[in-house]
């Protein structure tokens, strides 16, 4: 019987991190493609990837690739999958589609199609049909087809993986999880420095930091898509969450600074951080970004800035920028910055050198993620004549 093939999709910019990631959770040749990695492995290797993955977005297990001319073609490689082997027929289902230069004209209508290939082969197999539950369902498929060719896939976390359980506040932040994680580490931000979110809002930044330096396996507290499916090993999945949780470190005060001048998203941040049992991690502080001193002599500092599609006013945004990198360059010599913006004037205006630039995409949003290590009496790029 051959490995099984599986697909963990990411925020675009960060497949590289998360394939070293996948390889430390024990993956067999994991290949860095746009918006994932591919890899091979077994029970294990599923169960810890959707346990201790902080970039993955979910774990997709293949279950059929087929070449497809049509609609009906689709339907016939779904079809022909023998879905009860899978997951019983009581189970909810939804279906979502994807597609990248497909020739065919309605995604909604190829996934009516697959929806009707996995009922109908059930109809065929046990004499009834599972239902389908757009909302909640306990069984996801998903589709996704390329020009030629149509893979269909099981998904195995159920809820996206960056939702870690971990969240007092149901809202969704402007950063997600895997995302603040992905630019912890292509900072190379290590537990034992400092760092500082000097605009922390909801604190993503600080409780993935938290989490990763009291070794706190994200989907330690959460329940998975896996879990409803036939091959679910119990005592396996117990065995691999009860080693994770014993690895876990006790609450500790960290060299963590979150800062903001709102006190509503400071409350935020403390809520995060005390829902993950972790509220003595962090140092919070009411300040302005413009006016703030660093919190130690060096370290990390990462910030994800409004811009115009969360506030929309151009005007203000043009003048903060300048503002920012004076405030940087005045107060933060010998730190590493890291600033997430789709907002690209910000490149022009802020008055420093990059030393690299990523692009990432916070959802639809495409961003920079800019990094300015900032050294006292250098690193000051042109002032723009219009700033």
């Amino acid at each position: 019987m051959s490995t099984p093939a599986f697909f963990a999709p990411c925020p675009r910019g960060l497949e590289p991190a998360l394939a070293r990631e996948l390889a430390a959770c024990g993956a067999t040749d994991p290949v860095a493609v746009g918006g994932g990695v591919q890899f091979a492995g077994d029970l294990p290797i599923c169960y810890r990837a959707n346990l201790e993955s902080r970039i993955a977005s979910r774990v997709l297990l293949r279950v059929a690739h087929a070449a497809y001319a049509s609609e009906h073609d689709v339907y016939d490689a779904a079809h022909a999958i023998r879905w009860a082997d899978w997951f019983d027929v009581d189970r909810s289902i939804r279906v979502d589609v994807g597609a990248t230069r497909s020739p065919l004209r309605s995604l909604d209508f190829v996934t009516l199609r697959i929806k009707d290939a996995v009922c109908d082969r059930f109809r065929a197999d046990v004499g009834r049909r599972p239902d389908v539950d757009t909302r909640s369902p306990d069984v996801r498929i998903r589709g996704y087809l390329d020009e030629r060719s149509v893979t269909l896939y099981l998904d195995t976390s159920g809820e996206p993986l960056w939702k870690r359980g971990a969240r007092a506040d149901p809202g969704e932040a402007p950063l997600r999880e895997n995302l603040a994680a992905g630019i912890l580490a292509l900072a190379g931000w290590a537990p034992e420095e400092p760092l500082f979110d000097p605009m922390c809002g909801s604190g993503t930044f600080l409780a993935e930091a938290a989490a990763i330096a009291h070794r706190i396996a994200p989907g330690a507290r959460r329940a998975f898509g896996f879990e409803r499916l036939r091959n679910f090993d119990a005592a396996l999945w117990t065995r691999l969450r009860d080693a994770a949780r014993e690895r876990e470190l006790p609450p500790r005060p960290l060299a963590l600074y979150g800062a903001d001048r709102d006190p509503a998203a400071l409350a935020r941040t403390a809520r995060t951080l005390e829902h993950l049992g972790l509220a003595a991690a962090a140092r919070l502080e009411r300040a302005d970004v413009l006016e703030v001193a660093a919190p130690a002599a060096a370290g990390v500092l990462v910030a994800n800035p409004p811009y115009g599609v969360r506030i929309g006013d151009d005007a203000a945004l043009a003048a903060f920028y300048p503002r920012l990198g004076d405030a940087l360059k005045a107060r933060f010599a010998g730190w590493r910055c890291y600033i997430l913006t789709a907002d690209l004037r910000l490149a022009k205006l802020i008055g420093l050198k990059a030393t690299r630039r990523t692009p990432l995409y916070n959802g639809p949003l495409e961003c920079r993620l800019f990094e300015y290590r900032i050294v006292a009496g250098s690193m000051r790029g042109p002032r723009p004549a219009h700033a």
